[in-house]
């Protein structure tokens, strides 16, 4: 049997608390959803003002970051991408019912070494996005440290 880490609320409030800072920091409204392993929400924020199709975007991205263990912008990535016409994955985005995000703004979590969630943002440019979901990692890392656990807090993830 494996043991396994399980992402809790407490964690996933850190970094939707980190990503919004940064957000309010940037001057973008934004929507963060922080999903366990399973790909179902354990936090999901809309900040005042954000676009009412935030979390709905935000859950997809974190879904598919969760569930294949990728930052959702590699999928289109060039010139490998496999998301990308010719590549293998192409077409995947149309995969659950839609759910399926292939563009940025989705990232795993992986502590130890293993994904335990994902995080996905929605309301920014991809830069401001990526800033954002970084945020939310990099405060997860300092809040697991003590702790002994090792977070990649980087913005392209592929487990």
């Amino acid at each position: 049997m494996k043991k396994a880490i399980k992402l809790e609320v407490r964690e996933a409030r850190h970094i939707v608390n980190a990503a919004i800072g940064k957000a309010a920091e940037l001057g973008v409204l934004e929507t963060v959803c922080v999903v366990d392993e399973g790909g179902y929400p354990l936090v999901l924020e809309r900040m005042d003002g954000a676009r009412i199709t935030g979390p709905q975007i935000a859950w997809n991205k974190a879904f598919t970051a969760s569930g294949h263990k990728r930052s959702t912008h590699l999928f289109n990535q060039s010139p490998n991408g496999p998301g990308l016409p010719g590549n293998e994955a192409f077409g995947i985005q149309w995969s659950f019912d839609g759910r399926f995000a292939a563009f940025v703004g989705g990232y795993p979590i992986v502590v130890g070494g293993e994904v335990v969630g994902g995080v996905g943002l929605s309301g920014g440019n991809g830069e401001q996005d990526t800033a954002c979901g970084v945020a939310g990692l990099q405060a997860l890392r300092e809040l697991l440290a003590p702790e002994g656990l090792e977070v990649l807090a980087q913005s392209d993830i592929k487990k």
